[in-house]
């Protein structure tokens, strides 16, 4: 009997769309009820709680299925330590059209070299991402987030806040922000020598 062909995608982002990844592995023969989906992890992650029930539902003579490397591992020692996972299980593992036997040594050698291959990418990905944003904040292109009020939008609430007509909660709702934007702005106020603005307590979450 020929073992089960377990499918695994990955997206690295919420964002991401993991459709063309279950349609290659579905196409390739991978039935639904043995396809496991991790969504909004980077391969650099080691706890990826659908890798983990596609390892575990892998038996001696199956074979793991991913579109690419990169989807199942970013670096060389994390594919190193899951091919050993399958070696010891007696599982093969499918790239794309390619199979790699573990217990191979051809098959066990290949796959070392794409994981370096993985690994390399990975590292040059990082590397223009630094390099952009060093770019970005020396053209001075590179800010932190756009403040949610304007100054003269700031005033008005600060302004509202004194005059007692809201709670914090109806200011927050009113100017369709975070609780914590509303005492942010009361204490900038207060700092900036506002007299009537009275200390309040630090909040970090909006």
């Amino acid at each position: 009997m020929p073992g089960v062909l377990v499918g695994y995608a990955r997206v690295s982002t919420d964002r991401q769309d993991a459709t063309m990844q279950r349609d290659a592995l579905a196409a390739a023969g991978v039935a639904p009820g043995v396809l496991y989906v991790d969504e909004g992890l980077t391969g650099s992650t080691r706890a990826r709680p659908a890798l983990r029930e596609a390892m575990a539902a892998c038996r001696a003579g199956d074979t793991l299925m991913v579109t690419r490397l990169d989807r199942l591992a970013r670096s060389v020692p994390d594919a190193r330590d899951l091919i050993d996972e399958l070696t010891q299980k007696g599982v093969r593992l499918r790239i794309g059209d390619s199979v790699h036997d573990p217990q191979d040594p051809t098959g066990r050698l290949l796959f070392n070299a794409l994981a370096m291959v993985a690994e390399f990418e990975a590292d040059l990905i990082r590397a223009r991402t630094r390099e952009g944003m060093r770019v970005a904040k020396a053209k001075g292109r590179l800010r932190g987030r756009a403040p949610k009020l304007t100054p003269a939008t700031e005033g008005h609430l600060v302004a509202e806040f004194h005059s007692g007509d809201y709670s914090v909660h109806e200011l927050a709702r009113r100017y369709a922000v975070g609780v914590a934007t509303v005492y942010r702005a009361v204490e900038r106020a207060r700092l900036k020598g506002d007299p009537i603005t009275p200390a309040l307590p630090t909040v970090d979450n909006t």
